[in-house]
C-alpha cells in the first residue's frame, strides 16, 4: 500500500490511484503542465507494455526492455527515449519512494546534435509578409527580435514589458530562470498598442464577471488581487474565455502555442520557403544573425539564456564566416 498525501485521499478509505499520486507530486513539485501530461502518458504506456502489471513488481529489465522497445519498434529520437526514462525515475524515487541502486545504472540514450535551422534576413521578411493576421505576426516578430522561445513569447505579461528602458523581462524560462532581453525599437509602438489591446479585453472580462488570469505555483494564493490585476495580464490574450485544467476557474489564457505553430508553417510553405520551419527557428535566426553582425558570443548567450556558452557555440557552426564562408576551388 502506498501512502500519498493528497486531498482527494481524505475523505476516502481507499488510497488514490497511481496516476493520480503521480499527478499530486509533479503539482507538489512544481512541474510544467505540459510536462505532468508528457510524464503521466509515458507511465501509462509503461504499464501497458507490461500487461498491466504494478511498477512496484517490475526493475531495470522491463525498464531497459521498454526503452528498446522505443528506441527499436517505435524509432523515436534519444531526447524522446530520455523524456521517457525521466518519466520512470520520477515514478519510482518520487512517488514509489523505491530506493533501488540500479535506478541510477540505467543508462540514457546519448542525443543527437543537429545543426539548427536558420532562415537568411530575406526568408524572414518573406515568412513574416506572409503571416496575415497582424496579431500572429507581431508574435513572430517579437521572437525575432527578441531570440524568446515560443512559449515566453505567448506567456509575456503587461508587467514585464519596460518601454522606457527598452527591455523585456522573461520570467520561469526553461530552467525556471528569469532573464533579460532586448525591445526591439521598431515593435515598441506596436506592442504598446497591443498592450492597451489586452487591457481593454481584460476589462471587458472584468465587467462579464471574469478576467482572472493563471499565475505560477502559489502565487494566487499569496496575492489573492494578482489575477484581476492588469500587470499581470498576458500580452497575447486568447480570443476566448477557458477553464484552467488545474484550478477549474474560468479565465483568459494566451494565444493558443499549436496555432502559432501552424500559422509559421503555413507562412513558411506560403513564401516557398522548404526549409523545416518551426517557430524556435526564429530564435536560432536570432541568434546567428546577431553573431554575424558581430555581436559578443557572451552577450548571445545571456540574451539566450544558456546556462553554458557551449550551447551557444552551435551558432557559430552556421555563419559565413565558416564553410559558407569558404570559396570553393572549383570557383577559383
Amino acid at each position: 500500500m502506498y501512502q500519498q498525501n493528497s486531498s482527494n485521499s481524505a475523505n476516502s478509505t481507499k488510497p488514490p490511484k497511481l496516476l493520480d499520486q503521480v499527478r499530486d507530486r509533479l503539482r507538489v513539485k512544481h512541474y510544467a503542465l505540459r510536462t505532468e501530461h508528457s510524464y503521466l502518458r509515458w507511465i501509462r504506456q509503461f504499464i501497458l507494455f507490461n500487461n498491466k502489471r504494478h511498477p512496484i513488481e517490475l526493475g531495470a529489465a522491463e525498464i531497459e526492455a521498454f526503452l528498446s522497445y522505443l528506441a527499436v519498434e517505435r524509432q523515436v529520437t534519444p531526447a524522446t527515449q530520455n523524456q521517457a526514462l525521466s518519466a520512470l525515475l520520477f515514478l519510482y524515487k518520487e512517488v514509489l519512494a523505491v530506493d533501488l541502486p540500479w535506478l541510477d545504472g540505467i543508462v540514457r540514450a546519448k542525443p543527437s546534435r543537429h545543426l539548427p535551422v536558420v532562415l537568411s534576413t530575406h526568408e524572414v521578411r518573406l515568412l513574416f509578409d506572409c503571416i496575415e493576421q497582424h496579431t500572429l505576426q507581431l508574435v513572430a516578430r517579437l521572437l525575432y527580435g527578441t531570440g524568446m522561445r515560443l512559449l515566453e513569447g505567448l506567456r509575456l505579461r503587461v508587467k514585464d514589458i519596460d518601454f522606457s528602458r527598452n527591455e523585456i523581462i522573461i520570467r520561469d524560462g526553461k530552467g525556471s530562470k528569469d532573464r533579460v532581453t532586448v525591445l526591439p525599437f521598431s515593435l515598441k509602438q506596436e506592442l504598446h498598442t497591443q498592450v492597451q489591446k489586452a487591457l481593454a479585453i481584460h476589462q471587458q472580462d472584468l465587467a462579464a464577471g471574469a478576467g482572472r488570469v493563471w499565475l505560477p505555483h502559489a502565487l494566487a494564493r499569496k496575492y489573492p488581487n494578482a489575477p484581476v490585476e492588469p500587470g499581470w495580464q498576458y500580452v497575447f490574450p486568447a480570443d476566448h474565455l477557458s477553464v484552467d485544467p488545474v484550478s477549474k476557474q474560468e479565465g483568459r489564457h494566451h494565444i493558443d502555442s499549436q496555432r502559432m505553430q501552424r500559422v509559421i508553417k503555413q507562412a513558411a510553405k506560403s513564401a516557398g520557403i522548404r526549409k523545416h520551419v518551426t517557430p524556435h527557428v526564429l530564435r536560432h535566426s536570432f541568434a546567428t544573425h546577431l553573431l554575424e553582425a558581430g555581436s559578443d558570443i557572451r552577450t548571445v548567450q545571456e540574451l539566450l539564456g544558456h546556462s553554458d556558452v557551449k550551447t551557444t557555440q552551435i551558432y557559430t557552426h552556421v555563419l559565413n564566416r565558416g564553410p559558407g564562408g569558404v570559396l570553393s576551388p572549383l570557383d577559383r
